[in-house]
C-alpha cells in the first residue's frame, strides 16, 4: 500500500507548497490562482454543455492532433522504409532530408494560414510537418539496424517484398517505431496547443489563452494542469499499444518463419 502512495507525495507536496504560497504570499493578485481554485475552475468547464465546454475543446484538439499524426508518421513511416532499406534512395533523399528537416514546424503557422486560413486543415498540416520529421529518421534507423541474418532468412524462404517488409523487417523494428510514435503523439499535442495558442482560435491552446487574456488565472492554470493529464493518459495508452502489438507481431512473425 505504502508503495502505492509513494509516488504522490511529491506532487501533493508541490500543490500543498503552492497552496499555501499563493494564498499567503499573494492572496489578492489577479494573476495568480490556487490550486484549489483551479480545481474548482476544472469542473466548472466540466459542467458547461457549450462549445467552450472542457469535452468540446479536448476534443477539438485531439481530434487535430491525431488526424496530422496520422498523416505526419504514415508518411514518415513509409520513407523512413524505403530510405532505411535502400541506401540508394538514401543517398538521394539526403540533402532534401537534411534541408527541410531543422524547419520549425511553428514557422510554417503563417504560410500555412495562408493556404488554409483558420480552423482544422490549417492545425492538421503544421502537426503533420512536425510528425513527419522524428518518424522519418527514427523509421530509416530502426530499418537499418534490422539483423541481416533475418534479410538472409527472408531470402531463404523466397518471400515477396510485401511478405518480407510484414513479416520479417517490420516485428523486428516494432520496439523502435514505438519509441518513435511515442515521441510523435507528444510532439502532436505540443505543436496542437502552441498552433491555438498562437493562430488558431480552436482547442485548450486558445481557450487557455482566453483565459489569460480574461485576467481567469484560475481557468487558465486548470487548461494548463488538463493539457498535462491529457498528455498522460495518451503516453500510457500508447504504452499499453506498444506492449499488444509487440505481443500480436512477433507471434505472427513465429508463426510465418516457422518450418
Amino acid at each position: 500500500m505504502l508503495q502505492r502512495l509513494r509516488p504522490w507525495v511529491f506532487p501533493l507536496l508541490v500543490l500543498g507548497l503552492l497552496e499555501w504560497s499563493v494564498r499567503s504570499v499573494a492572496d489578492s493578485s489577479d494573476a495568480l490562482a490556487t490550486p484549489l481554485q483551479a480545481a474548482r475552475a476544472w469542473w466548472d468547464l466540466l459542467l458547461l454543455t457549450s462549445d467552450e465546454g472542457l469535452w468540446r475543446v479536448t476534443a477539438f484538439t485531439l481530434g487535430t492532433a491525431a488526424l496530422g499524426l496520422s498523416v505526419g508518421a504514415s508518411g514518415g513511416l513509409l520513407l523512413g522504409l524505403l530510405l532505411g532499406l535502400s541506401p540508394r534512395a538514401a543517398r538521394m533523399g539526403f540533402l532534401t532530408v537534411e534541408v527541410l528537416r531543422p524547419i520549425p514546424s511553428v514557422a510554417l503557422i503563417p504560410l500555412a494560414m495562408l493556404v488554409f486560413g483558420f480552423g482544422v486543415r490549417m492545425e492538421l498540416s503544421v502537426v503533420a510537418f512536425a510528425t513527419f520529421w522524428p518518424m522519418l529518421i527514427l523509421t530509416q534507423a530502426a530499418a537499418r539496424q534490422v539483423e541481416p541474418r533475418l534479410l538472409e532468412v527472408s531470402a531463404a524462404l523466397n518471400l515477396t517484398a510485401w511478405q518480407r517488409t510484414w513479416w520479417i523487417v517490420l516485428p523486428a523494428m516494432v520496439p523502435r517505431l514505438f519509441v518513435a510514435l511515442r515521441l510523435g503523439v507528444a510532439v502532436a499535442l505540443v505543436v496542437a496547443v502552441t498552433v491555438e495558442i498562437a493562430a488558431n482560435p480552436n482547442g485548450m491552446g486558445y481557450a487557455m489563452m482566453i483565459a489569460q487574456q480574461s485576467m481567469e488565472p484560475a481557468r487558465m492554470l486548470a487548461w494548463l494542469f488538463w493539457i498535462g493529464v491529457v498528455g498522460t493518459v495518451i503516453n500510457v495508452l500508447t504504452l499499453r499499444a506498444q506492449q499488444w502489438v509487440h505481443l500480436r507481431m512477433g507471434g505472427v512473425a513465429t508463426d510465418r518463419t516457422a518450418p
